[in-house]
């Protein structure tokens, strides 16, 4: 009669301390990056009155009787699925995709690390990615991140420039401008020329090693292929490569292209304008000199018709065939001086400063963390948790990287409260809580009897 009544007082409280989780997860149903918990419950212990025996040959066996004495708490685990995506169009606004918690801190060493899903971070007056709370937040390198609004990228002189795009066959004296920059950041623009028709065999030629077409198989295989001479001169005219002043046939450089249309080689040929005359490979240096700067070097060869001008890579981005021109030139590098205008966030944490000058950085890259067991973290508010002796050891990363999630900039992952499911706990704690008062009640009532037998 008394274990009732203890056994439903110890109901009582566990119910209870579910009905405060229950409340606490319908509290947080709007919190960013919140984990709902759920209560288990457990029998606390039985008295047995009777234990087992063993059968014999007359008799059977007996099973034991015991009488529960009561519920407890047996464990309240922390819910770590992922919530729904809410957008922000916030550039600071972060949601991992996957697995992973951001890492933030409260010294200035970084020793003090916190873990969080809440990624509605913000920057403060000295351009620290900060939480709601102030933390820093950090990056792969455990060093906290920071944007400097006052940082610049000094000029740097053009080196390498390329030519893509296709030259109609039939179009003459076809000219695309490049910009190069010098060491100061000026502009100077040049002109690419390509001039008249093509010059095309008439007799076919040997295969040409550097032709694509080209096959050790068949070394002496014979093709037909066109040239187009090719100058390169200032804004005012003035050529500058080839040397005009250079003795035949170095004066005249010609673009090779098969029957294909597809660029081969810079050549000389032995006589001007003769397709069918031998032919050399040639490259040479376009130099600008520029007052008070550097001068300006850029190689002239096949590597300005090949993508990164990257021959090794073998793609050929110039042809010559029979459609529209639409040949340009483009620096690989090189660029003015800037300063840092704004940044953006990409999927894989990455910081990209953009300058006033176009060019964009990597300035740092966020950092992740994961756990064997992320669900003995452990809460100590304000969205944060931290690593316990069940959590098992932290794994560092970087985003979109090994077990890492990615980054989603510009949204939020929200709460994962289910807002059904919580309410129809409440029901089943609510009746539950009631249902061991009554027991209670009863059990008063029938030590009330007992009481009353005196009389």
């Amino acid at each position: 009669m008394m274990r009732s009544m203890f056994s439903g007082v110890s109901s009582l409280r566990a119910h209870q301390l579910r009905m405060d989780v229950i409340g606490n997860n319908i509290a947080n149903v709007n919190t960013v990056g919140f984990k709902a918990s759920s209560v288990a419950f457990a029998e606390i212990y039985s008295q047995t009155l009777k234990g087992a025996s063993s059968s014999t040959d007359a008799r059977g066996g007996t099973n034991p009787m015991q009488v529960g004495l009561g519920t407890n708490t047996a464990a309240i685990a922390v819910n770590h699925t992922k919530g729904s995506i809410q957008r922000t169009d916030v550039a600071t606004d972060l949601m991992i995709d996957g697995s992973g918690f951001f890492i933030v801190t409260n010294d200035a060493n970084a020793q003090n690390k916190y873990y969080t899903r809440a990624g509605n971070f913000s920057m403060d007056e000295q351009g620290f990615m900060v939480t709601t709370e102030g933390l820093k937040v950090l990056d792969v390198n455990m060093k906290p991140i920071q944007v400097n609004m006052s940082d610049t990228k000094n000029a740097t002189a053009t080196t390498n420039l390329t030519i893509n795009g296709n030259l109609n066959f039939t179009d003459e004296d076809y000219t695309t401008t490049v910009d190069l920059y010098d060491s100061l950041g000026d502009v100077h623009t040049v002109n690419v020329n390509f001039v008249d028709t093509p010059y095309v065999t008439t007799v076919k030629k040997t295969v040409d090693p550097l032709d694509p077409k080209y096959d050790p198989a068949t070394p002496a295989a014979v093709y037909n292929y066109s040239y187009r001479e090719m100058t390169i001169s200032n804004a005012t005219g003035t050529q500058m490569v080839p040397d005009p002043a250079a003795a035949a046939p170095n004066n005249h450089w010609y673009v090779k292209f098969n029957e294909s249309g597809e660029v081969v080689d810079i050549v000389t040929l032995a006589t001007a304008g003769d397709a069918n005359s031998a032919e050399t490979s040639v490259a040479g240096t376009l130099v600008m000199a520029v007052p008070g700067a550097s001068d300006i070097t850029v190689p002239v060869d096949r590597s300005m018709f090949f993508a990164n001008a990257d021959v090794a890579g073998g793609v050929r981005i110039f042809t010559q065939v029979s459609k529209e021109s639409d040949a340009k030139g483009v620096q690989l590098n090189g660029n003015s001086a800037g300063s840092i205008d704004t940044f953006n966030i990409s999927s894989k944490g990455e910081v990209i400063g953009i300058y006033t000058n176009g060019e964009r950085k990597v300035l740092q890259t966020i950092g992740l963390v994961d756990f064997d067991n992320p669900a003995g973290l452990e809460k100590i508010g304000a969205n944060l948790f931290q690593n316990t002796p069940n959590s098992g050891t932290p794994k560092y990363g970087a985003p979109s990287t090994g077990s890492f999630g990615s980054v989603t900039p510009g949204a939020l992952e929200m709460s994962n409260v289910d807002l059904a499911a919580q309410f129809t706990d409440m029901i089943t704690t609510q009746r539950g809580f009631q249902a061991n008062s009554r027991v209670i009640t009863t059990s008063d009532e029938i030590l009330q009897e007992l009481v009353n037998l005196k009389r």
